[in-house]
């Protein structure tokens, strides 16, 4: 029984917040984004402020929620009959099946994204949330994501894919247009990432040789400082 009752409560926080998410990309599909409160999501929701509060901190928070929502709807369920196929293959294929996961929200998405695009500071305020599930869709695909050129593959795919996502709202039931468009954004960044992996390459020695010099400057700085110390001539005794 103890058991059960601990189960239901660790759940209902979870149901609340899915509740959350539900309500506010219904409302996004009836109404501007500008126009919906947060009493009007709580309300939606069937949950009081006091829930919302311990839930989500704002709207935005939700519509992180709702991203870490696609992001394991696409993470769960990996499609293990491309495992030897090619990284690109492999992200291309996470990010058609991010587009099916978000396809039952779509009228919501559609207002989300003329939001953002009517408010840069919001859109900039996402941007870090974007670059979180891009993170884990390359990741998925087996492509690194660190360093110099890793954080350009972040950034880049972030741009691409809201070029994508602006097709895919308007595209037709086949996503032709979706898939052309999302076929250049994975070659386009291809090349660009080949060149930045390449100056990386070239600037690597230039880069220890300049760290190994700064260091030798800095042994070299404290050694004189030492001596310095060394000679300098000692205190007079005081008076006895």
């Amino acid at each position: 029984m103890a058991e059960e009752k601990q189960a239901g409560v660790g759940d209902a926080p979870r149901d609340a917040r899915a509740r959350i998410v539900d309500a506010l990309m219904a409302l996004a599909a009836e109404r501007r984004f500008e126009e919906i409160a947060i009493h009007d999501i709580a309300e939606r929701a069937g949950v009081s402020l006091a829930d919302f509060r311990d839930a989500f901190p704002s709207k935005g928070a939700v519509l992180g929620g709702f991203t870490r929502r696609i992001d394991r709807a696409v993470l769960s369920h990996p499609d293990e009959d491309l495992a030897g196929e090619a990284p690109r293959e492999r992200l291309f294929d996470a990010l058609m099946r991010r587009l099916d996961a978000m396809a039952p929200y779509r009228e919501g998405l559609r207002e989300i994204t003329g939001w953002l695009e009517r408010d840069p500071l919001a859109a900039l305020a996402m941007n870090q949330s974007l670059i979180n599930s891009m993170r884990f869709m390359l990741e998925t695909a087996g492509i690194d994501a660190e360093g110099v050129a890793g954080a350009f593959k972040l950034q880049g795919l972030a741009f691409a894919w809201r070029r994508v996502v602006g097709v895919w709202l308007d595209d037709e039931p086949d996503l032709a247009k979706t898939l052309a468009a999302l076929d250049r954004a994975l070659t386009q960044g291809e090349r660009a990432v080949a060149g930045i992996e390449a100056m990386e390459r070239i600037a690597a020695p230039l880069a220890a040789f300049a760290q190994a010099a700064c260091a030798q400057g800095l042994r070299a700085g404290e050694a004189v400082r030492r001596r310095a110390r060394g000679a300098e001539p000692a205190a007079p005794a005081g008076p006895n």
